[in-house]
């Protein structure tokens, strides 16, 4: 597609590309497990969050379209520094977040091909993801689209099954195996403190909304943004709603292992071998769409980066391809080197960087908010709005702090964020010395 006639629509699809990821199909077993049944609760707290970001980040979009995006708002609202800041940290925590996807995908994979090493696997996607991006906007468009539509079939598919084996067991019919409706008297058994613990991978699987930001400048109408991510928002929120009740009331919300997908777990228990099959390849296909879209945001915020002088000039030079070569080459570096880090590492080492770099995206979050209350005339209930977004972030960073893995990873994410700000700084002072 050219640039500039993209349609509110395919937007809509892109972010359903971008979104529905291992956060959803994967991480949404870490949140039953903190949450029980009243983890619908800190699903529908996420998506109010995630909307009123999404809306901040698009207003900012249409008001002033910048292929730097977030990035280019935070420098605008605050300073250079704060535009280098938002930038390296989102691109740390993208790559970072990258190796372990990759290494999800090779783990998936080998369900298939047990003979086949990880870190091949690994270097497959990784290769494959490049290859995406070197077609340009136009091929990660049409690949997202593409696997958009394939992740919401995998849902509606879900959805459909779930309902007739509910069916089949109220009848009677089921193959010995009774569904286990909701409890309603036992909604509540992992109390408040469980929903809290369960927002921040509730959050995880609404992950992605950034990448729309960064190209609202390819729509043809760029007023259209907001509506583009309140459609999409809100058909993601009732198919994540549904889906996520329907594998409580499969099976009892203990049965849910925090090492597999909650969907597959919910329909081992009927004996489904070629839907269980199904779910592995939409594993697959979920997380490789996540690592390009990322792949993606990397690039064009190094682009970005290089422009303003916050990265190397030379990263940002064009030549016959689509993408900068130099900005493309350090991706693929920086890629591949994720890998080998997510590799080498201790498991438990390398699952704090994760949740410290998955922290990080949504302290951006923050920056979007704040950069919309300092840089647009706000009315009393946008001020209210982003009032409340930033109440649920400051919340859900919050409840990291209740388990061992959330709270090392939270302290590393403000190491991070001590590096780079420290970083930041000195940048600026010597760029106003050289002014």
């Amino acid at each position: 597609m050219n640039k500039g006639q993209m349609k509110w629509w395919q937007l809509s699809l892109l972010g359903i590309g971008c979104t529905i990821g291992t956060g959803f199909f994967l991480g949404s077993s870490i949140a039953i497990q903190s949450g029980g049944n009243a983890v619908l609760i800190a699903f529908l707290l996420a998506a109010i969050g995630t909307y009123i970001v999404y809306d901040a980040l698009a207003k900012l979009s249409v008001n002033d379209p910048d292929k730097g995006s977030f990035r280019s708002y935070a420098k605008k609202a605050f300073g250079r520094w704060a535009g280098f800041s938002n930038g390296w940290i989102y691109c740390l925590s993208e790559v970072l977040i990258m190796g372990s996807q990759l290494i999800a995908l090779g783990i998936f994979t080998q369900f298939w091909f047990p003979e086949l090493p990880l870190w091949m696997l690994a270097a497959i996607y990784g290769g494959l993801g490049l290859l995406v991006l070197l077609a340009g906007m136009q091929g990660f468009e049409k690949i997202e689209n593409g696997f958009g539509i394939v992740k919401l079939a995998a849902i509606l598919i879900f959805i459909f099954v779930s309902i007739i084996l509910l069916i089949r067991g109220l009848n009677g019919n089921s193959s010995g195996t009774m569904p286990y409706l909701m409890d309603g008297q036992h909604f509540f058994t992992q109390g408040i403190t469980g929903i809290w613990q369960a927002l921040l991978y509730a959050v995880y699987a609404f992950g992605g909304i950034e990448v729309m930001g960064l190209v609202v400048i390819d729509l043809k109408d760029p007023r259209t943004a907001p509506k583009a991510g309140k459609v999409m928002l809100i058909l993601l929120t009732v198919i994540y709603l549904i889906s996520i009740a329907l594998v409580l009331a499969l099976v009892p919300w203990t049965m849910v292992n925090p090492d597999e997908s909650p969907f597959i777990t919910a329909l081992e228990l009927y004996q489904l071998p070629l839907i269980i099959d199904l779910f592995t390849g939409i594993l697959i296909v979920a997380g490789f769409s996540t690592m390009v879209a990322a792949l993606y945001a990397v690039i064009t915020l190094v682009t970005s980066l290089a422009e303003d002088k916050d990265a190397p000039a030379i990263l940002a030079k064009q030549g016959k391809f689509k993408v900068p070569v130099p900005a493309f080459l350090f991706t693929a570096a920086v890629l591949f080197f994720s890998i080998i880090i997510a590799l080498l590492l201790p498991e438990k080492i390398f699952e704090y960087i994760t949740t410290a770099a998955g922290l990080m995206l949504i302290y951006n979050w923050l920056f979007i908010l704040a950069a919309f209350t300092k840089l647009e005339n706000t009315s009393s209930w946008e001020k209210g709005k982003v009032l409340l977004g930033a109440l649920l972030i400051v919340i859900t960073v919050a409840g990291t702090t209740m388990q061992q893995t959330s709270r090392l990873g939270f302290y590393v994410s403000l190491l991070f964020l001590a590096i780079i700000g420290t970083v930041a700084k000195v940048n600026d002072k010597r760029n106003r010395s050289t002014i």
